[in-house]
């Protein structure tokens, strides 16, 4: 696993050993930093169930003004501490070795994000509650874009009741990426073109 592009291109990162985690692949992350390109650069990153803090260390690569990293797990989250030292991320990032809920909360008044990325565990609907936190959230500004990981598999009935618009979706074999903005920035872009 490596830094594909960047600052810090071609760094090798350090991965976890085991099935807790699922690294997202070489591939998929260049599909999905491709889909972002525009949104990285001078960004507030946020990085949720963060694994290796893989997905955040690119932004910071990319161009990420500053990336925080929350990650329950202590192995993960030594593992993130290790990925930040090697790639000389100090002054762009922050780990919160807390678990996601209380992550978000104690970060209220102190950050907002322009970009939101979550990878939680499959089928524990984890996405749902954290998205549900977040619609009425200080963490998230008027246009915040807001990425979720998940299995084919999960449901997004809630989103439109929840407050959000779906943007897009790009499916992969085992697991897609939704893109969300909170409904009312979708409203006032919509009809600011108008």
């Amino acid at each position: 696993m490596r830094i594909i592009a960047g600052s810090k291109r071609r760094l090798t990162l350090k991965t976890l050993q085991g099935k807790d985690t699922r690294p997202t692949t070489d591939r998929i992350k260049e599909t999905l930093f491709n889909m972002l390109q525009f949104e990285i650069p001078g960004s507030y990153f946020l990085d949720l169930f963060a694994g290796s803090g893989q997905i955040g260390l690119e932004a910071v690569s990319r161009g990420a003004r500053y990336a925080v990293f929350v990650e329950h797990s202590k192995k993960a989250a030594d593992c993130i501490r290790e990925n930040i030292r090697y790639t000389k991320s100090e002054q762009e990032s922050l780990l919160l070795q807390k678990d996601v809920m209380s992550a978000l909360r104690s970060m209220e008044g102190k950050y907002q994000f322009d970009v939101i990325f979550m990878d939680p565990p499959y089928k524990e609907s984890l996405e749902k509650d954290v998205l549900l936190y977040l619609k009425d959230s200080s963490l998230l500004k008027e246009n915040t874009l807001i990425i979720v990981e998940a299995a084919l598999t999960t449901s997004f009935s809630y989103l439109e009741e929840a407050g959000f618009a779906f943007i897009r979706e790009k499916k992969y074999k085992t697991n897609m990426h939704i893109f969300l903005r909170r409904d009312r920035y979708e409203e006032s872009h919509l009809s600011g073109q108008l």
